[in-house]
């Protein structure tokens, strides 16, 4: 046989070993036969992905609301960068930015610039990998915020929290939720019911280019924040779609992997980033240009032929968003200040009264207040825990440090 390759695999419902063999003229599969074909159309999917055709030549439509996080792999040339391409445009041409918001993290300044000023996204695509922790950790901040308002609600996911809001909505009902919003002289807590916005709660999309770029410059900071939102996130909406050029066990730790159980590989340069990234090996046989392995959450690996779409396809569907309307960005996402140190595994600022009002309940219930004690249990820095510290000596809430550095509780235990 003159094959270039050969992948041997179970045939699904059948009793039988394939032997798959590359045919010798390739077909094209283009995105817009896809999104043309009756499988995208009449699929039920929240977050549709087009990966491209099977073996057999049908649609493959994945939904990425179900992975809930999908890590994708590929070396140069190998069509990782306009498989991407292909899975976020299914997703533009679906849902509105009222349903699907993107946050967008591009080191290399290539390949998601392009989408610049849709109004999907929430914030301008993010190039430096520095600010691109902070985004990460603002979308752990709203995950947690999302979470805090479905409790109050009583629902356990963002489509029970949304058809709430919608029944209220038709009632006419106000629906709050009870915050705290400080202490009283006693420093006993003081609560005030908030009213909830009355817009459903739109998914969230985080769209990572390059993740080596990233855990060059955090790794800790990048795979904490990727951790805590892979284990929670899907609830709250939020999904992340991470890709990589380079997949060593350095940039695709145990930690990342673990919480990624979809993935896809491109074309890989030899048996050992295809074991990191499918577990198995086989995608260093590909033959590249949208050539991929699925692996879905259960483990079973298909292979699948991904589309192509050009740049001037692209261009023409971003200019036609950005014609419809423009995108409202949201400031914080991206906002550097000096209390998103990368060294400060804590979330949230301490000029904010949420973190500092914990702090005061916590010094006030345990009656002792120190530096080390603040941080060991909110979780925070220690240059954080001490400006805390130092903001609860101002305001009366403890004394000065004697000369052992002992400092008294002056609130109320409660």
């Amino acid at each position: 046989m003159s094959a270039i390759s050969v992948r041997i695999a179970v045939v699904p419902g059948r009793s039988v070993i394939g032997i798959e063999l590359p045919n010798a003229d390739r077909e094209s599969v283009y995105l817009r036969e896809l999104l043309a074909s009756q499988t995208f159309e009449r699929t039920k999917a929240k977050l549709p992905l087009t990966l491209g055709k099977d073996i057999g030549g049908g649609p493959i439509i994945a939904d990425l609301a179900t992975m809930p996080h999908l890590l994708i792999a590929g070396t140069t040339g190998s069509g990782k960068s306009v498989g991407m391409n292909a899975m976020v445009l299914s997703l533009l041409y679906r849902l509105s930015p009222e349903q699907c918001r993107f946050i967008m993290i591009d080191p290399k300044m290539l390949e998601l610039s392009v989408y610049e000023g849709i109004p999907h996204l929430l914030t301008p695509v993010v190039t430096d990998p520095k600010k691109a922790v902070v985004a990460l950790k603002w979308t752990v901040r709203e995950m947690e915020e999302r979470y805090r308002a479905m409790s109050q609600l009583g629902v356990r996911n963002i489509e029970g929290y949304n058809a709430r809001l919608l029944e209220a909505k038709k009632k006419g009902e106000v629906l709050s939720r009870r915050v705290q919003t400080g202490f009283d002289a006693e420093g006993r807590p003081v609560f005030e019911d908030q009213p909830l916005g009355t817009d459903p709660l739109p998914f969230i999309v985080v769209v990572v280019d390059e993740m080596a770029d990233l855990m060059l410059v955090a790794g800790k900071d990048v795979e904490a924040s990727i951790q805590r939102l892979a284990q929670m996130a899907r609830a709250a909406g939020i999904h992340i779609m991470m890709a990589t050029q380079r997949p060593s066990v350095d940039v695709i730790t145990g930690t990342i992997k673990a919480n990624f159980p979809t993935r896809i590989s491109f074309q890989v340069t030899s048996k050992i980033d295809s074991r990191t990234i499918l577990g198995e090996q086989g995608a260093e046989q590909l033959l590249g240009r949208g050539d991929m392995l699925y692996m879905a959450g259960g483990g079973r690996i298909t292979r699948v032929h991904g589309p192509f779409v050009s740049d001037d396809e692209v261009e023409q569907v971003v200019s036609h968003l950005k014609s419809q309307a423009t995108p409202e960005y949201i400031e914080d996402v991206t906002r550097d200040d000096e209390n998103s140190a990368f060294g400060d595994s804590g979330s949230g600022n301490d000029s904010g009264d949420a973190l500092y009002d914990q702090a005061v309940a916590l010094v006030a219930r345990e009656g002792k207040a120190s530096t080390s004690f603040v941080q060991r249990h909110l979780q925070i820095g220690y240059n954080r825990a001490a400006r805390l510290i130092e903001r609860m000596e101002e305001q009366g809430v403890v004394s000065p440090a004697d000369r052992v550095g002992r400092r008294e509780v002056l609130v109320g235990n409660h």
